[in-house]
């Protein structure tokens, strides 16, 4: 994996990436597997991690190539001064299209790794819109106002439309081209079908932040080729 594929803006205070679905952004306790910081270090020789994306989602992070930029960076997450969209898509179709979800996430007290909606969480806040409806499934714009662990994931299961594909919060199951075609044969050469899409169809589409020099950035991530192809074969069979 090289970074150049993945860069989309870099100047002397912020590298921005397009980060894949399956790749760690800083490594794991047990530093066993490579990470998108590992990867950025090589490179740089030195980074400042800014913000966080959950392993399975993909799209777009930042980090800091100086420690200036890194506080002011920092600052504005925590001071909620970002502007954070991301796109996914979901079973189903939320009712109404369009609202915000104000709803408080805590850790789950025996599940580690697992969040929970519950009175003694933090403030949490998502609206979500709906970009296109392809009946079984919807994909959405979401803006987040706090950037808690798992928080689009969880708002969307409580609203009962959960992410495609989530392990923890929905049923985790791939989405196969034949629940979407009606007529679909498998190919001679294949055993079994292989999935259009068989990891979490979130993205981070969008993220704007100020530079410590006063420069406003806007930084848009491309979807992956695996979500732009399953959005393809929706379209497609949602037409036929």
């Amino acid at each position: 994996m090289k970074i150049s594929d993945l860069l989309i803006s870099e100047d002397d205070d912020i590298i921005a990436i397009n980060k894949p679905s399956g790749l760690l952004t800083i490594p794991n306790r047990e530093a066993n597997e490579i990470s998108l910081k590992d990867l950025l270090i090589e490179k740089y020789g030195q980074v400042f991690v800014v913000h966080r994306l959950d392993r399975e989602t993909s799209g777009m992070i930042i980090f800091a190539k100086n420690e200036k930029a890194h506080r002011h960076f920092s600052l504005q997450f925590e001071n909620r001064e970002t502007e954070k969209i991301y796109q996914g898509l979901v079973l189903g179709t939320p009712d109404p299209t369009t609202g915000t979800i104000n709803a408080p996430i805590a850790e789950h007290s025996v599940k580690r790794g697992m969040m929970i909606i519950h009175r003694r969480g933090k403030t949490s806040i998502t609206d979500y819109a709906l970009l296109r409806d392809f009946k079984r499934y919807a994909w959405l714009q979401f803006q987040i106002h706090t950037g808690r662990t798992h928080q689009i994931r969880i708002h969307m299961k409580e609203l009962g439309n959960p992410i495609v594909c989530d392990p923890l919060y929905g049923d985790g199951k791939p989405v196969l081209l034949s629940s979407l075609k009606k007529k679909f044969n498998l190919s001679k050469n294949e055993l079994e079908e292989k999935p259009i899409l068989n990891r979490l169809a979130l993205h981070a589409f969008q993220l704007s932040i100020t530079g410590p020099g006063g420069k406003v950035y806007t930084l848009q991530a491309p979807l992956h080729k695996d979500l732009r192809a399953l959005l393809q074969q929706l379209e497609k069979n949602s037409s036929a």
